[in-house]
């Protein structure tokens, strides 16, 4: 690592940009990512990159931390030209990104991930063949120097494995800060912290701004944009649709520039229907994996009718594991689900449909468990409904108007109901398979992460949808990751951690403050 100096704190915007990339275009066959990009980014400012998926923020930042190499345009760092071959490139020059999905080795400890690549040898600040634990002392002293500079913390000797999502993140910017990173990019920082963890991540962010670091956060979420930042600039379908200050905008503003038309950011939420009695009652439901793990840990609610039931908690606390069970796709240890009175534990989803149970699943994972990527989005939607056409062959005519019937009402972009599924675009995809499912009518609608990859205005418009099956009496486990979406859509929100069920609580008098804690594993009382 070089020993350069830490970057002075300019007051206000200084002359010369610490980054700035002129008429940057990237394409990758057919597809144009990035179309005469401009932007800028002073010392000791955070500027956060807003867009819709596929815009091409990602792009553009990948250019700058050299994983890419631009066709066209210019990047400046302080004023000098510079061409990143490479992500040493960048990082030579301080130019440091943290990845949406970190670069870490699970079983190496921080201190170690943190010095991974530090060059030995000839012209290296220390010999090729040195005491390991003279080197750990040296290294570690170093990290606590960043750390109280920065105020961040990590256990040095802590694995990988062992360590929170927002304590690897941690390891990942110390680890850029540690390799001389005087500019930061951070490519959606927030997606699975607590708003505990947010807290201390933007105040990290601030330190490292008031210590005159250059940092560039890529994001989706407006509150968060207009909390953090100072200037944001906004990409719309590869191009640049302006640079605003964060004091001068607002969220509706913003919206517009993403999507280049008015979209309203609220979110109905209908009154739920009267309590009966339950449409679906869990109890004491627990798995574990192969290892003996447990995943559900003796978790019970209740589901009823014309409601949506919010589910939050941190990534890994068997969200995807509940959604399997209740479909009839992984086998459970012990414990009941009871739908109007009736056992479906142990049943495959072919028996529980069998058993006049209308269930429809919205998963996590589109292609690889919604949808085949390799066919047509009229067999797709064949693929639910096949069993109804009497005789041996499959009604594909009725199948082809029902795929266009789908298409049309929910707005699908698509060539044809003949295109293959894969060649579409990720919100399209949701469509997809949101629309067949909720073309069957269900009485239980089980939704995980439905929206994730959606456009603002293809998202809220999925809330709506989510609205009408409420309205018509089903049954709605959504599962959610943004707690300001679960507090205004749904009618109640179960909290889980490490497989069991911290609390239910009425979004209308819970904060995301209080979500956050029962989301790091704080028991509740359950109303």
């Amino acid at each position: 690592m070089s020993d350069r100096k830490p970057l002075k704190t300019r007051p206000g915007f200084s002359e010369v940009p610490c980054i700035e990339m002129s008429h940057i275009s990237k394409r990758f066959a057919a597809v144009l990512a990035n179309d005469d990009v401009s932007l800028s980014v002073d010392r000791g400012e955070i500027l956060a990159l807003l867009g819709e998926n596929g815009s091409g923020k990602s792009t553009l930042m990948n250019m700058l931390a050299g994983v890419y190499i631009p066709d066209s345009g210019s990047i400046s760092i302080n004023g000098k030209p510079c061409s990143f071959r490479s992500p040493q490139d960048a990082i030579a020059a301080r130019v440091g990104m943290v990845h949406q999905h970190f670069k870490l080795i699970p079983v190496m400890s921080a201190w170690e991930n943190i010095s991974l690549g530090e060059k030995r040898g000839a012209g290296a600040s220390f010999p090729r063949f040195s005491n390991p634990f003279i080197e750990k002392k040296r290294i570690n002293k170093k990290i606590t120097d960043i750390e109280k500079q920065f105020g961040l913390y990590t256990n040095h000797d802590k694995k990988i494995y062992d360590m929170s999502v927002s304590e690897r993140q941690t390891v990942e910017i110390l680890k850029m800060l540690y390799r001389g990173a005087g500019i930061l990019i951070l490519d959606e920082p927030t997606a699975v912290l607590t708003p505990q963890e947010i807290d201390s991540l933007f105040s990290m962010l601030r330190n490292m701004k008031d210590a005159g670091n250059a940092i560039i956060i890529i994001t989706h979420k407006l509150n968060e944009v207009l909390e953090i930042s100072d200037r944001v600039t906004v990409l719309r379908k590869g191009r640049a649709a302006g640079t605003v200050k964060t004091s001068e905008t607002s969220a509706r503003e913003l919206t517009e520039m993403m999507v280049g038309a008015s979209v309203s950011l609220e979110i109905r939420r209908e009154a739920p229907a009267p309590r009966k009695e339950p449409l679906m009652e869990v109890r004491s439901l627990s798995c574990r994996n192969a290892d003996g793990a447990g995943l559900i840990n003796g978790m019970s609610f209740d589901l009823y009718g014309g409601e949506i039931l919010g589910v939050a908690g941190i990534a890994g606390s068997g969200q995807r594991e509940l959604c399997e069970i209740i479909a009839g796709l992984r086998r459970v240890e012990s414990g009941s689900i009871l739908f109007q009175g009736e056992d479906m534990v142990g049943l495959s989803p072919r028996a529980i449909k069998d058993r006049g149970v209308s269930m429809s699943f919205v998963p996590e994972d589109r292609l690889g468990m919604g949808l085949v990527a390799g066919m047509s989005v009229t067999d797709n939607i064949l693929l639910r409904s096949y069993e109804k056409t009497p005789g041996i062959f499959t009604d594909r005519q009725g199948g082809r108007a029902l795929a266009e019937k789908i298409v049309r009402r929910y707005g699908i972009s698509t060539p044809s109901v003949s295109h293959l599924v894969r060649k579409l675009s990720g919100g399209n995809i949701q469509k997809v398979l949101l629309g067949r499912e909720i073309d069957l009518e269900p009485q239980v609608l089980i939704t995980a992460y439905p929206v994730r990859g959606l456009d603002i205005g293809a998202s809220y418009s999925i809330y709506d949808m989510l609205n009408e099956q409420k309205k018509k009496g089903v049954a709605v486990l959504y599962i959610g990751e943004d707690l300001d979406v679960l507090r205004e859509l749904c009618d109640r929100i179960m909290v889980i951690h490490s497989g069991a069920v911290m609390g239910i609580v009425d979004p209308r008098s819970s904060t995301k403050e209080d979500l956050g804690l029962l989301m790091l594993g704080h028991k509740a009382g359950t109303p």
